[in-house]
């Protein structure tokens, strides 16, 4: 793997975890707890950042266990981030990543940091299986290495924007974030198809000309 493969992955992480499509949602569910906004910010990075982690590091194996192949999750999961896609879009979230009953109740609870804002709606379904993806791809112990710094950017990403969402919720309005978030979903959405393609052509040669 190379740096372009690096920034690829970093890209494409970023663009499924979404910070800045998170912003109107973190706003509401921090109506109630605006003296404690910093302190959310950050424990929702951290949350993220030990997600993405763990999942790096444990992804394949727990593969490994239920006896399911890399090349099978990588079909499926490039199916998940294409609905994720779609939904990103059309500028919206789809109940894979979060549903309107756990807005509700986010809304009066005091750990929204972890749950929902951490899981599942930024280190979410796509995430993992993106990170579980890429994982394995990342054979030599630099590209885990870089796999790693990735995932620590993307929750370092996540703080300084939920940090400053209040100032990115005043100065830009909710069509520019629409507009951004269906860029990252279109990325996303060439992604997914790679997935899928990749996975397919090893579980069917034949597709090849193999």
């Amino acid at each position: 793997m190379d740096w372009n493969d690096y920034i690829r992955m970093f890209t494409g992480l970023f663009a499924i975890v979404n910070p800045i499509g998170t912003i109107p949602l973190y706003l509401n569910f921090t109506e109630n707890l605006k003296p404690q906004r910093n302190i959310v910010s950050r424990t929702t990075a951290i949350a993220v950042a030990i997600i993405l982690v763990v999942t790096m590091l444990l992804g394949v194996h727990i593969l490994h266990f239920f006896s399911i192949s890399v090349d099978a999750f990588r079909v499926a999961g490039g199916i998940l981030l294409m609905f994720i896609a779609f939904g990103m879009l059309e500028a919206r979230r789809g109940r894979t990543r979060h549903t309107p009953e756990e807005d509700e109740e986010a809304i009066d609870s005091s750990s929204v940091a972890v749950v929902p804002l951490a899981l599942p709606l930024l280190a979410g379904p796509g995430a993992i299986s993106t990170v579980i993806l890429f994982s394995n791809q990342a054979k030599a112990m630099d590209d885990k290495l870089a796999l790693f710094a990735v995932c620590i950017l993307v929750a370092i990403s996540v703080w300084i924007i939920l940090h400053l969402a209040p100032q990115i919720g005043n100065r830009i309005s909710q069509t520019s974030m629409n507009i951004m978030t269906r860029v990252m979903g279109l990325i996303l959405a060439a992604m997914a198809i790679e997935f899928i393609v990749g996975g397919l052509r090893n579980l069917l040669p034949g597709l090849a000309g193999g």
